[in-house]
């Protein structure tokens, strides 16, 4: 079953969102608020667009109003992801 990483994560904040030059997406930033990370909720957005369509999930609709950190989207992406691959088996 594929799984959403927190590298994949990181490319994907990279492509949809770009990066702030005080923050280093390379350190722990796993237990991070998105906001002290420096993305506001339209780059959370954007991020969980481009996952959505790339990995073929859906995400809640109130998911991105949520304070979030990196490692719950990687998870709650998972969770969603798994199901999604069970409904089509």
């Amino acid at each position: 079953m594929p799984e959403f990483t927190p590298d994949d994560l990181i490319r994907v904040l990279r492509e949809s969102a770009g990066e702030d030059e005080d923050v280093d997406l390379e350190g722990d930033i796993l237990d991070v608020t998105f906001d002290d990370l420096g993305y506001d909720s339209l780059a959370l957005l954007n991020t969980v667009v481009h996952i959505q369509r790339h990995l073929g999930v859906t995400l809640p609709d109130d998911f991105v109003g949520q304070e979030m950190t990196p490692r719950a989207l990687v998870e709650t992406v998972n969770v969603h992801l798994a199901r999604t691959v069970s409904e089509k088996a």
